[in-house]
């Protein structure tokens, strides 16, 4: 604006207000402001995930999302080995183990099943393959034994055996041929250990499994192995590829059910229950595999380590305190 040509004041007047004053702290960013904001939207993201992870993954993690499928009694749990597949025989690869002890563990919870008496037989099955199931089986034979128990184990798994190549036997003669008379029960058999344990393997593979599986020809003979044997162990095929497992449950007293933690999904081990509903088999027990040891979901038995604490026999800790 310029000053007027006729000698008029100018109509712009200037008055100072307040001196100018340099500022002590930055204007923008606020920090403040954008700490509360920060930790808000964080909230809110991870609220949001942790319902979408709630809504997407529905795999079985932990011992709480099994007990909200079923109400059938947690009997042990096994925390992952990722050598498993190199020794599956830790109770006798590495007795001092935490994971050795966990098997011992679901063998004294086994003894309180059934405490009405009567014949010891359970079917150990799966919902789907790799949970563990053969694993199991043969290490809760093997921790039975060792504390005195006559135990008969016996791979019912027809279509994928794996019994026999766990326990380092012959198996190309075994239940299959038992059923179809080829061999006796008694010569099929195969003591293992220190002879409280016996072991009759898959034998020969059958063009009809579920047949042989539902016949009265193994009814009598898982009748036959409960007069004999204080405990039969009967390894079977996962519940939901194929339909063995389901029958012969109920030539057992008992299905114990291997849910493998962060790989079974909730309806499918609702779906496994509902098979053995469906034919009136009792579910004995679950047992949980491939626990971690690590993170939010870790399995908290490696805390009491036993070793630390000087209960080192190595084996039975029943036999520990005898000597």
């Amino acid at each position: 604006m310029t000053k007027p040509t006729n000698g008029d004041p100018s109509p712009v007047t200037l008055t100072v207000l307040r001196p100018a004053t340099v500022p002590g702290a930055p204007v923008s960013p606020n920090t403040n402001l954008n700490l509360a904001l920060g930790v808000l939207v964080g909230l809110a993201l991870g609220f949001g995930l942790a319902i979408l992870r709630e809504v997407l993954d529905t795999r079985i993690r932990t011992m709480r999302d099994v007990e909200n499928i079923t109400d059938a009694p947690i009997i042990g749990g096994i925390s992952f080995d990722p050598n498993a597949s190199r020794r599956p025989l830790i109770v006798q690869a590495d007795p001092r183990s935490p994971r050795a002890e966990s098997f011992r563990t679901l063998r004294t919870n086994l003894q309180f099943l059934n405490v009405e008496g009567g014949p010891r037989s359970f079917v150990i099955t799966s919902s789907i393959e790799s949970e563990g199931k053969s694993t199991t089986a043969a290490n809760l034979a093997i921790a039975l034994s060792d504390a005195g128990a006559r135990v008969a184990l016996v791979d019912a798994d027809l279509r994928r055996p794996k019994i026999a190549e766990y326990m380092g036997i012959e198996g190309a003669v075994g239940l299959s041929d038992t059923l179809i008379g080829r061999v006796s029960l008694l010569d099929a058999l195969q003591t293992w250990g220190r002879g409280n344990l016996a072991v009759l393997p898959a034998g020969t593979t059958p063009p009809n499994p579920s047949e042989l599986l539902g016949s009265q020809a193994m009814l009598t003979l898982v009748r036959t192995l409960e007069k004999e044997f204080d405990t039969v162990l009967i390894d079977v095929p996962p519940l939901l590829p194929v339909t063995d497992g389901a029958l012969l449950s109920k030539s057992a007293r008992g299905a114990i059910i291997v849910v493998a933690a962060g790989r079974t999904q909730r309806g499918e081990l609702s779906a496994a229950l509902a098979a053995l509903e469906n034919v009136d088999a009792r579910v004995a027990g679950i047992v949980m595999t491939m626990l971690p040891t690590k993170g939010p979901d870790a399995y908290g038995y490696g805390r009491y380590a036993y070793g630390r604490y000087g209960y080192g026999y190595g084996t039975d800790p029943a036999a520990a305190a005898s000597r």
